[in-house]
């Protein structure tokens, strides 16, 4: 009895289960969508966008260390360009001092002016970012400039004076494109170092300067506009390179978002439409359940009913 009441049971599961079962794999697909954001699990399953999309992370990623580099470098000439214009300062105000001694013959405070010069040009050049010496070259764990005393620079060579080398940083920002930067602490400073050796040598100076240390003060301040001179050189081509860094930094980062929709487009889903075919699958393989359900119960004396 139990055979002859059914209509075509077996086939109709079968075709039933293998209904639900594809529902349910798409439901599941779906489902890790709304969950990840991303229309497939794997590159594989890109399918002919897979290539496209390798070689866009690929650049990508290039693209954002570039503009990593970028930050790096500018940040440590910002730094310089800090330290430099600090210099610049004290060197400008000791040599308004020296003129004004000179002038009136008088030297009232000269000497600590002078001192505290020396240290904030000494602070300057010695001066690190992390734990490496902006002004070093490549002797990055050694203080570029030797003398800890302004009474220290009398009689020292200018040679024995600076301990950096002559190598400058040099970092990849750009395609192709290596930028070399940064100065040494000997470029910077020989020339205002003579003009402090000047003034050690000629003593301590007293409210009234002696004629040597009269003479000395002219000197000095001959040394200090030359050095001066440099200083501001080197100031401006670090503030070149400042902009010339600013500026592929910005394209990498332009370069990055553009790459960034390349890559979104092609592997991110649509999460509207996402939202709209999970209800879709949803609402479907409930119906199969429902169906299912219905059909299971189905005999021949529900039928002739």
């Amino acid at each position: 009895m139990a055979d002859w009441n059914r209509v075509a049971t077996i086939p109709m599961q079968r075709t039933l289960f293998s209904s639900i079962a594809a529902s349910q794999r798409r439901l599941a697909e779906t489902q890790q969508q709304m969950a990840t954001g991303k229309k497939a699990p794997d590159f594989a399953s890109l399918g002919i966008e897979t290539m496209r999309n390798l070689s866009a992370r690929t650049l990508l990623a290039r693209q954002e260390a570039h503009a990593a580099v970028g930050a790096r470098v500018g940040t440590t000439l910002a730094l310089m360009d800090t330290q430099v214009a600090g210099i610049e300062e004290a060197m400008n105000k000791l040599r308004d001092n020296l003129l004004q001694a000179t002038g009136t013959n008088r030297a009232e405070g000269l000497q600590e002016v002078a001192e505290e010069a020396f240290q904030r040009f000494r602070t300057g050049l010695n001066s690190d970012e992390a734990g490496s010496h902006l002004f070093a070259g490549s002797q990055v764990g050694t203080p570029p400039f030797v003398p800890a005393s302004l009474a220290a620079t009398a009689g020292l060579p200018t040679a024995a004076a600076f301990a950096n080398d002559s190598v400058n940083a040099s970092a990849r920002v750009s395609d192709g494109l290596d930028v070399t930067y940064g100065v040494t602490a000997s470029e910077l400073g020989t020339g205002l170092f003579e003009a402090f050796r000047t003034l050690a040598d000629s003593g301590v100076i007293g409210d009234v300067p002696t004629p040597a240390q009269k003479a000395a003060m002219d000197q000095a301040i001959g040394q200090l506009n030359d050095g001066l001179k440099t200083l501001r050189a080197h100031h401006a081509e670090n503030g070149r390179r400042q902009a010339q860094v600013e500026s592929l930094t910005e394209r990498a980062g332009e370069r990055s978002l553009i790459l960034e929709r390349l890559v979104a487009r092609n592997e991110d889903a649509d999460m509207a439409e996402v939202a709209s075919t999970l209800v879709q699958r949803q609402t479907a393989l409930e119906a199969s359940y429902t169906l299912f359900g219905r059909l299971a119960n189905l005999s021949l004396v529900n039928f002739l009913k």
